[in-house]
Formats: C-alpha cells, structure tokens, sequence
C-alpha cells in the first residue's frame, strides 16, 4: 500500500454495522417478516444471522437486501454452541436473548473475542435471575450463558456502554415487571431508535452530562417492520481521516449515519484545521443520515479531544491517531482505557505502528500523545487480527510515496469488505503482495 494520486472521489460506505446487527435480531424476536436494505455484509454481522437461523429465524439474503421472518418470541435452543466470531455485539446481544429462556446456550468467539471481558453483561443478567460462566474473572468467552424466568431490575450501568444497555434490556422484554437500564453518559442510541419501530414501548429520560434512562416492560412483543440502513459512519472515517490528511484532498461519503452519538469525529477533523460540509441530510428509519465532504486543509493543527467527547468517537480513535499524525503540534488523547479491551488493545497496537513509521507516539494507560510529522515506509505493520488498526494504517499508507507492508489484512472483511476496491478508487495504490511476512 502507498501513494497514488491525490485522494479524491466520493464512496458509499458499506451498512451500519450496529443497526444490522440490531435489525436481525430484533427480528429473530419479532413476528412477521422483517425487511432490511441496505444491510452490512460483513463477517461481523453474517455471524448474527448465522445465530439467528440456528435460534430458528428464516433469513433470505440478496446482496444487501436481506429478509428475517422472526419467531415471534418463540426461538428454538440452538443445536451447537453459537460462534460469534469477532463480533462483541453479536455475543452480548445474543446473551440477552438466550438469558430469558430455561436452558443453557454457549457462545463462543475467535481467539480475539475470547479475550475480551464478559463480566459486564454477566452482572445485571445474573441480577435478573440467569447465570453467566467464562473463564477467570474477567469472565471471557466462550460463555455459558444458563436462562431463567427473569424478573426485572433497575440497573445503574457502570459504564456508557450501548451493548450492555442493549443486552439488558433485551433479557427485560422476557422478563417479569419492568427493566430499567440507566447510563452516566453519551452512549450509542440505536437500540432506543429502533425498538419502537418494532412495537416496543420505552419510557426515556435524558440526566446530566449525557446519559439517560430507558426503561422497558416485560412481555413487550416485537412486530417485524423494515428497515433501512444508513452507511456505516465509524467505515467511513478512515477515507474522511485521508482526506484531511493531505492538503487539498476532498473526499465525500454518501448516505452515511449522521447520528449525533457516533460523529464527535467531525467536530475533531473541524477543530483540527479540515473544512468539514454536510449536505441532504435527512431522518431514515429513525436515523439520521446524509452525505459529508471532507477536505484537507494546508497543514493541520493538533488537538487535544475533552474526555466528554470520546464515548461518541471511540470506534474512530484509530482514524484520529492517522490526522494527528498529520498534524503541526501534539495532539493528544485521554480517558480511552476502554480501547485495551477491543479487538485488539488499539493503544498499544497505535503506538507500535506509528513508531514503526517513524512518528513520535508516546503510549499513556488510557490514551495516546501523537506527534505529527513525516512517516516512512515500513518492512512491516502488525494489525494484530484488529479491522479497525488494519484500515487507519492503510490510509496512513496511502499518503506516502514508500510502501508500508502489513502482517495481515484478513480482518477487514468483519466490517467493510470492499474497504481496498473503495481506497483504490479515492487514490491509493494497492501493490499485488500487501501483505508481507517477516516474522
């Protein structure tokens, strides 16, 4: 991978990974068909509906035109352990599902997800009457997931997580009473967007500093509906991180999700110097979406990000790392200690592949300081099997005229499988062996 011509164009970014993956289990749960279009074909979401088909959904799939007629709450066990693959989402939805129902189900994952903690989930269901098993304290897959007739709680989340929010509630639609989920701050909204499209009736109240409360009733019976899905805003940002890269580049991402809990990425790329323009937006589904224009201004500024940002950029702290390496000054990054836990521990695998490029990086425990200036080429990049580590380095990549080589790309396909045709298309030059093994 290396440069080509000046990066310019406009792409369509690939579906909302997380609205796919809500749409087909939120239809599983549903009766009727429910009908999705535009839906994400990566491996990430094909692991749903893998999930999905074995809990006794019927999924036909055409392209990204996909059909689930549901079980209107009457899901089969499933046969085998459930593999989620690399998908966190996929196994801590799928968690509240099964956790409703007399029985045990496993869940299991690749070498990646087997090392990401489960115990976050396992504590409100275990409060709910099921039983989560792991291994060790950090309680990592694969996961026995035992069900119960579950009573409702009101549950204070530790932490602003979307998908613990979301597992929970999902066990409340089973359970006995009424489940309420409280978070302390910004997390993501899609599961709140898209229940009472379902038929699902939430009572919801926004508190201070972000969070908010939603609560559910049991019994709550889901109706399968359609939806369409916007692209995938956290894809699209690594071809926006080019663009404001390389002065002069304009890049422009059509119908991509505009919801205010995922884009705090603009507000950066505004503040660090790009001229950032959003234009036809409108409300799809529930969501929010449009198309953005990012160009790269003369040089960038560095920029430190206020911790009240982060929860609604934390998927796009990769691509940040490749603008503020572009950047005149130190731009720095704190409060992420999230990031150690995600497919990869993004932290330590940033740090090691700027400084693999010759950039100043300096790794903290819960961020980073990086130091914008010239990269090189580079013998090798280790993504360490992380999509989102493999996609920011190749369009760090993209801006040099040496090549940067990778130890693996096979991970990019969970989230975006046409991210390389898309680079090629904007500028980058793809070289016939990018991977290169120099262990």
């Amino acid at each position: 991978m290396r440069r080509g011509r000046r990066f310019a164009g406009e792409f369509t970014p690939p579906g909302d990974k997380s609205i796919t993956h809500r749409a087909i289990l939120f239809g599983l749960l549903a009766s009727g068909e429910t009908r999705i279009r535009g839906a994400n074909a990566g491996e990430d979401c094909a692991r749903s509906a893998a999930a999905a088909v074995a809990l006794g959904a019927r999924i036909e799939r055409q392209e990204q035109h996909w059909r689930v007629t549901g079980t209107a709450g009457a899901w089969q066990a499933a046969p085998v352990p459930l593999d989620c693959g690399n998908s966190g989402t996929t196994l801590r939805l799928l968690a509240g599902i099964v956790a409703g129902r007399p029985g045990t189900t496993r869940l299991t994952g690749d070498a990646s997800l087997s090392r990401r903690p489960m115990r976050r989930i396992a504590e409100p269901l275990g409060r709910m009457g099921a039983r989560l098993e792991g291994a060790g304290e950090t309680c990592t897959p694969p996961i026995d997931v035992h069900g119960s007739q579950l009573h409702g709680i009101d549950y204070a989340a530790p932490m602003a997580s979307a998908q613990v929010a979301t597992c929970t509630l999902l066990a409340g639609l089973a359970a006995s009473g009424s489940t309420c989920v409280t978070l302390p701050g910004p997390a993501r909204d899609h599961t709140e967007r898209m229940l009472p499209a379902f038929g699902v009736a939430l009572e919801q109240e926004l508190l201070a500093h972000g969070g908010r409360s939603v609560r559910v009733a049991g019994g709550s019976r889901l109706t399968a509906t359609d939806v369409d899905v916007p692209g995938d805003f956290s894809a699209a940002a690594f071809a926006l991180a080019a663009a404001a890269s390389e002065p002069g580049a304009s890049v422009t991402t059509r119908h991509v999700n505009l919801n205010p809990t995922r884009t705090a990425f603009l507000d950066v790329l505004r503040a660090m110097g790009a001229s950032v323009e959003v234009a036809g937006e409108q409300v799809v589904s529930g969501e929010p979406q449009g198309d953005v224009t990012v160009t790269g201004p003369e040089r960038l500024r560095a920029f430190d990000i206020p911790a009240e940002w982060l929860p609604r950029m934390v998927d796009e702290v990769p691509a940040w790392a490749v603008v503020a390496s572009a950047a005149a000054g130190t731009s720095r990054l704190a409060g992420a200690g999230e990031l150690r836990v995600k497919e990869s521990d993004r932290i330590a695998s940033l740090a090691a592949g700027l400084r693999a490029l010759g950039l100043d990086c300096e790794e903290r425990r819960d961020g980073l300081a990086v130091t914008g200036g010239s990269a090189h080429g580079s013998p090798r990049i280790v993504t360490h099997q992380d999509h989102r580590i493999a996609m920011a380095f190749a369009v760090l990549a993209a801006r040099l005229e040496e090549p940067v080589w990778f130890d693996d790309l096979a991970s990019v396909p969970t989230s975006y499988p046409a991210f390389f045709a898309t680079l090629e298309s904007l500028g980058a030059e793809l070289i016939p062996d990018d991977v290169r093994d120099t262990a």
